[in-house]
């Protein structure tokens, strides 16, 4: 297993993604959008989740595919990021057929970052506009850290952010992943340097630490947040063709990556969600070995994803938590 050349969900033939931040409002959001519609499922592991249009992304509902996946800030607020991306979507002449109209089915959810110092006073919801304005701005290459649905976010102790890892199987079929992280638990072994999805690491993509020669002996943490004020959502990807089941077992798959990353995950206090995403573009050529495969990649690619959101996340004036560079890289 390798990284792919851009080591971004982008990697996956036939996904852009775009982000839009407000630096004032300390928020912002990501939207993974496909060149054309894709299959999709979601996994919700978390006791405390916000999310739109997730009933429709069962493999018993009518509509099989969506045109985009919505990952925003701003709690409840954010939801209209997904509203955004809808209108450009409809503007474009893309969305579902009903009749001479088109609806697209744009899944979204959101993290809570209303606590972290921005100015939420708003007279509309900001988050509209940014998600029209990620739209704008999908592409293939994107910034990790403190930008979209990761400029605000927070974990357990350090900065949070949004970051993104690949890889590309032996069998030629590429998986991605994608994470705003905001978790209650901690990415970082005891007080740090080292990431718990240190062994997942491939190359230097979060500092090339390892694990620690000693591990701190096992604590009961405390919540350091309240209930509905954190949250790790994300997105895994794959160029397989998959059925909306499939997809959905892959999702479950890649919560393994969670917990691997982040501990602890899935509290009650968390509203850990990842959605499953398949362009279809690649046949698998064994499905029972392709499948299996690239549910334990998808679990990989999200522990590293989580790891490079923290470490990219830079310091900003007035954080209220330190940032893993600040502590422990280049500053």
């Amino acid at each position: 297993m390798q990284a792919g050349k851009r080591n971004l969900i982008t990697d996956v033939t036939g996904l852009r993604v775009g982000q839009a931040s407000d630096a004032r409002l300390r928020s912002g959001c990501t939207v993974l959008v496909g060149d054309a519609p894709f299959t999709a499922a979601v996994s919700v592991m978390g006791g405390a989740p916000g999310t739109r249009e997730t009933d429709l992304l069962s493999p018993d509902r009518l509509v099989q595919h969506v045109d985009a996946l919505v990952l925003s800030g701003g709690s409840a607020f954010g939801l209209d990021a997904a509203s955004g991306v809808a209108e450009g979507l409809r503007k474009a002449g893309r969305g579902f057929a009903v009749g001479p109209q088109r609806v697209p089915i744009v899944p979204g959810a959101i993290l809570f970052d209303l606590l972290n110092g921005g100015d939420k006073d708003w007279d509309e919801s900001p988050y509209g506009p940014l998600g029209l304005a990620a739209l704008s701005a999908a592409d293939t290459d994107f910034v990790l850290g403190s930008e979209g649905a990761g400029y605000g976010a927070t974990t357990g102790q350090l900065k949070g952010g949004l970051g993104s890892a690949s890889c590309v199987l032996e069998s030629g079929i590429t998986v991605g992943a994608l994470a705003a992280v905001n978790a209650l638990g901690s990415p970082v072994i005891g007080d740090g340097p080292c990431f718990w999805a240190a062994p997942w690491e491939i190359g230097l993509e979060f500092g090339g630490l390892g694990l620690p020669e000693r591990f701190p002996p096992p604590r009961c943490p405390l919540p350091t947040k309240r209930l509905g004020e954190a949250t790790t959502i994300a997105i895994v990807a794959t160029d397989a063709r998959l059925s909306q089941a499939e997809a959905l077992r892959v999702a479950v798959a890649a919560q393994d990556g969670m917990a691997r990353a982040l501990v602890p995950s899935h509290t009650l206090l968390d509203g850990d969600l990842v959605f499953a995403a398949a362009t279809g573009t690649r046949e698998m050529a064994d499905p029972l070995r392709d499948l299996y495969q690239i549910g334990h990649a998808a679990a990989c690619c999200l522990a590293r994803a989580i790891a490079r959101g923290v470490f990219e996340a830079r310091p900003m004036a007035g954080d209220p938590q330190p940032c893993w560079q600040g502590l422990h890289g280049r500053g």
